[in-house]
């Protein structure tokens, strides 16, 4: 819960625009700024105050204990200029916050940790638990000084500024292992331990159990997923309250999807009581892994029978690769998800003039592959295989990424062994659209004249169901040098069901800076204007030109009245 609390009308403002955008996430206290500072640091994660910094700061100053646990806090000036992070930058993530507040009210966000100043993942910021001497490493990193990377399982982090060899190292691993002299060690949740027990087995036993297997096993507690188990005992006490004091989530599946798991140590028993030969291992397995530990039953002090089983799986996260479309070109017409991708990447793949498009907004250390024209082939299969290595992976491509662009071939390339992120951009049909008004209010289709990929015949009989049909036709890839012909004889397929008063739009480089549109006609159209630079959107029998910008109706009963009045 994000607290948010103001002394004035131009504060109480800004905070209402806040709580009606958060209503979930924040709430407004009220009353004498100091009491509800103090309510707000003692009730919530995270505070916004609309009050001087000073202010904050001599208010908050006797209530900080620990940057671990203290909340996050931004100040938001009067005039609603800046948002800036006081306390808790990573761990309260005031950095973040900074940035949501700045976004939504319109005010510049400041940040002065000293990794995010520069365009660093602070190594306690990555989601998972950090082991060693943060401070010291990030300096390193901080410094230029060589950092090296060992990463014991494959894990998709961001971008780091590390060598093979340094003085300082970032240990990624879940071995049960301390972080030596100027050593950061990560510990990314791999590791899922499925739990089996008997009705009224209590806490302790099932708890010792799994700890006592994660440290036999030289495993850390502190890379627990998750604890598995059948959905019979979905609300088995000693299994919940395991589950709760290990700080993990409890994740349940079905009897039939555990007895399709194959298992080293089947058993009768656990198939008479829940239906599945096995609970431990299979819970462990069903979503694939290494078997570290099989399943090995609890011990009791009063020689009782064992009440629970265990087995721990190694999962490694699967590589992730982001499709990312980056819009027109105008850079506010770059997604906020866009950027954020673009941040997480450690491998960038894409054509050369796109990356220098975003270039400014990738962190140090990020890798670049990059081509030239017409290898959307080679750059798939590219991030397809660097996100197989377990790696962050950001594949870019204009407009929006599924729309004659980098998703398509992609995702032909990639199977389930990696991770796929779709993130879409603005393409330059609806980029072109705005432009020149509302062509694509009704029904509309984009048709790529190129027959690079795509034979013409295949190409002429779309066109000709699009004229058929009476749709706004918006044409990419319209005539190139090498290519001249195609657009005239589109043109003419439309020319047979349309009127020459017809509009048409013609819009080159939209949102860039030498962004260019004109409003003509289907019988005024010079063909030889056009460029693969260019969109071409053809209206349909309903579109018109009104104060000339290019109207489709949503239906016909405009057309029909505007008729019947003349």
């Amino acid at each position: 819960m994000i607290g948010l609390i103001s002394a004035t009308s131009a504060g109480a403002a800004a905070r209402d625009r806040l709580a009606a955008a958060w209503p979930e996430r924040t709430r407004v206290y009220e009353g004498p700024v100091g009491d509800a500072v103090r309510a707000a640091f003692a009730e919530c994660e995270q505070l916004v105050c609309f009050l001087a910094t000073g202010a904050v700061v001599r208010l908050i100053a006797p209530l900080l204990a620990d940057k671990t646990s203290d909340p996050g806090v931004v100040c938001v000036d009067e005039a609603g200029r800046f948002a800036v992070s006081l306390v808790g930058g990573h761990g309260g993530g005031a950095n973040e916050l900074a940035r949501e507040v700045g976004e939504l009210l319109g005010a510049e966000p400041v940040v002065t940790t000293a990794t995010d100043a520069v365009g660093l993942p602070g190594l306690d910021t990555l989601g998972f638990p950090v082991e060693g001497d943060v401070a010291a490493v990030s300096r390193a990193l901080l410094d230029g000084e060589p950092v090296a990377l060992k990463a014991e399982l494959a894990w998709p982090l961001p971008a780091l500024k590390v060598t093979e060899d340094g003085s300082h190292v970032v240990r990624v691993t879940d071995r049960l292992v301390g972080a030596a002299e100027r050593e950061v060690v990560l510990r990314p949740p791999s590791l899922v331990v499925g739990v089996g027990a008997s009705k009224g087995a209590p806490v302790d036993e099932v708890l010792g159990l799994v700890r006592d297997a994660l440290r036999d096993a030289g495993l850390a507690e502190a890379s627990l997923a998750e604890l598995a188990t059948v959905d019979a005992k979905a609300e088995e006490p000693g299994i919940v309250e395991a589950a709760r004091a290990l700080g993990v989530p409890l994740v349940t599946h079905t009897a039939t999807a555990l007895s399709a798991v194959v298992v080293p140590n089947p058993s009768d028993a656990p198939l008479a009581a829940v239906g599945t030969p096995s609970v431990a291992e299979a819970a462990a397995l069903v979503g694939g892994g290494e078997l570290l530990v099989p399943k090995r039953k609890s011990s009791r002090a009063d020689g009782h029978a064992a009440m629970a089983t265990c087995a721990v799986v190694r999962r490694p996260r699967r590589g992730r690769l982001a499709v990312v479309g980056l819009g027109p070109g105008a850079r506010d017409l770059l997604t906020p998800r866009a950027k954020a991708e673009l941040r997480n990447a450690a491998v960038l793949v894409g054509l050369d003039q796109y990356v220098d498009q975003i270039r400014d907004l990738l962190r140090p250390g990020t890798v670049i592959l990059e081509s030239g024209l017409g290898a959307e082939e080679e750059r798939a299969r590219t991030a397809v295989a660097e996100a197989r290595k377990g790696r962050a992976v950001a594949l870019i491509g204009s407009g929006d990424a599924g729309v004659y662009a980098m998703a398509s071939p992609a995702l032909a390339e990639a199977s389930d062994d990696i991770e796929v992120v779709g993130v879409p951009g603005v393409t330059a049909a609806l980029a072109a659209a705005a432009i020149l008004g509302a062509p694509l209010g009704h029904d509309h289709v984009s048709i790529s004249l190129s027959d690079l990929h795509t034979p013409w015949e295949v190409i002429e009989r779309r066109v000709r169901a699009a004229a058929e049909a009476d749709i706004v036709v918006t044409f990419y890839n319209p005539r190139s040098r090498g290519r001249d012909w195609q657009l005239p004889k589109a043109l003419a397929i439309l020319a047979e069901h349309r009127e020459p008063a017809t509009p048409v739009g013609v819009v080159r480089n939209a949102s860039r800076p030498d962004e260019s549109s004109r409003l003509t006609t289907l019988g005024s159209l010079d063909p030889a204007t056009v460029d693969m630079m260019t969109v071409v959107t053809v209206g349909n029998t309903a579109t018109r030109d009104i104060a000339g910008r290019m109207v489709t109706p949503r239906g016909y009963r405009w057309q029909t009245a505007e008729e019947g009045a003349k």
